[in-house]
């Protein structure tokens, strides 16, 4: 079959013809600020405001908030809540809460600490122990939720009430217990030896870098629409800047005397390194990741099309428990003991307050594991900040909230962008 010329050249100029040339540079910026404008901001705000915050108290504070030991504290203060957000990531996808994920790790982390303790349990039994904790609180939270279907809100601030009062039924009122283990106060507390980490470092900073080589190379292959090949060497370039260079500073010698030695990457980094490769591939690469946006996305529409709704909305309680029960453990690790408010307080709210400000949405549908790990460094470098400037608590908890509210306040005015350009 003959096809006219002029309906080939018509073809050839139409959108999916463009769709299907490799951009350049220009034109893949212009098309990444028009879906800025039109509200797709994705990790950006969470970028300039941490940007912003090492900045000011970089300014406010040049002699102590940029130097080798408070560099540490900070990704050390920034485990805990960085991993839990990492797990409500998962929640939030499909316009979900769990209220109860921040005394959830708490009650794991007792769990951990009596077994080790009271029993003698090794340090593995501990934390498997722990850990299937959390997934069975979670399976339980899913189950009341996805087929009893109570509103998640209403099952989850149950259990954050709960779940107090088995943490205080365990440590006791009043009471500690310590953690003492080497390799659980290691996490949070000890680092890796100075070489380990520069490797790790440039294992990962290639096999990014091979990885963005090898998807440009299969998109340009296939024809499809891929960044100009300058912009992933730049995007590379950054990525691997950023992790060689947060090295360098990790591996200064930081101790205070002179008489010994304090240097290298802390063991809980990588740990979160992990975890957000993990999320990360289950999220982008799989198709329960493409499932759960599906969901988020419309609910009655990923059923109509084949998708157990039931079961996958039990699915990410159950992760986002799991993760809980690692951040329970490493705080335990931080603190060096378990106390009947472990996990209580401001912990939820911080960790929802890291997942939105990273840029993951509260309707759904939208949201990345890299965010948790960005609005954790957020919500870390406040606190830190703040208190090299001795800031009062109040102040804390109001900046805090302010952050939480504007970060709440984009995501509402974004999504109405979105919609209005119908994307």
């Amino acid at each position: 079959m003959s096809i006219d010329k002029g309906a080939a050249v018509k073809l050839a100029d139409s959108d999916f013809a463009a769709d299907r040339r490799v951009q350049d540079v220009p034109s893949a910026l212009r098309d990444y600020w028009q879906r800025v404008r039109s509200g797709d901001l994705g990790a950006l705000p969470a970028i300039l405001g941490l940007g912003g915050l090492f900045v000011l108290f970089t300014a406010l504070r040049p002699e102590t908030f940029l130097s080798e030991r408070n560099i540490a504290n900070l990704f050390t203060q920034a485990l805990p809540v960085t991993i839990l957000a990492m797990g409500l990531v998962f929640v939030l996808l499909l316009g979900e809460i769990d209220l109860s994920a921040g005394v959830a790790s708490g009650v794991c982390g007792a769990v951990m600490a009596k077994l080790m303790v009271d029993s003698g349990q090794p340090w593995y039994v501990a934390v498997l122990s722990a850990v299937a904790t959390g997934i069975v609180i979670g399976t339980a939270i899913g189950w009341l939720v996805s087929v009893v279907r109570i509103p998640s809100f209403v099952v989850t601030l149950a259990l954050f009430l709960g779940l107090q009062g088995i943490t205080l039924r365990l440590i006791g009122e009043g009471g500690t217990v310590p953690v003492r283990d080497d390799v659980i106060v290691a996490l949070a507390n000890r680092n890796m030896p100075v070489w380990l980490g520069w490797t790790l470092a440039a294992v990962c900073a290639a096999g990014y870098g091979v990885l963005q080589m090898w998807r440009w190379r299969r998109q340009h292959e296939r024809g499809l629409a891929a960044k100009p090949i300058q912009l992933v060497i730049g995007q590379i370039a950054v990525v691997a800047g950023a992790l060689l260079f947060g090295t360098y500073l990790l591996s200064l010698d930081r101790a205070p005397s002179p008489l010994i030695t304090l240097a290298g990457v802390p063991w809980g980094v990588p740990l979160v390194g992990v975890l957000l490769i993990v999320a990360t591939f289950v999220l982008g690469r799989t198709a329960y990741g493409r499932h759960l946006y599906a969901i988020g996305g419309n609910a009655e529409a990923a059923r109509r099309a084949g998708i157990n709704v039931t079961r996958l909305r039990m699915s990410v309680f159950m992760i986002c428990s799991g993760m809980a029960a690692v951040a329970g453990i490493v705080a335990a690790s931080r603190l060096n003991s378990i106390t009947p408010d472990a996990g209580a307080g401001n912990t939820l709210l911080y960790a929802v307050g890291a997942a939105v400000i990273g840029g993951t949405s509260l309707f759904g549908g939208r949201g990345r594991a890299r965010d948790a790990v960005l609005g954790g460094l957020v919500v870390a470098t406040i606190e830190n900040g703040l208190g090299l400037l001795g800031a009062k608590a109040y102040a804390n908890l109001l900046i805090t909230g302010g952050v939480l509210l504007l970060a709440a306040s984009i995501d509402a005015l974004a999504r109405r962008r979105r919609a209005a350009a119908g994307r």
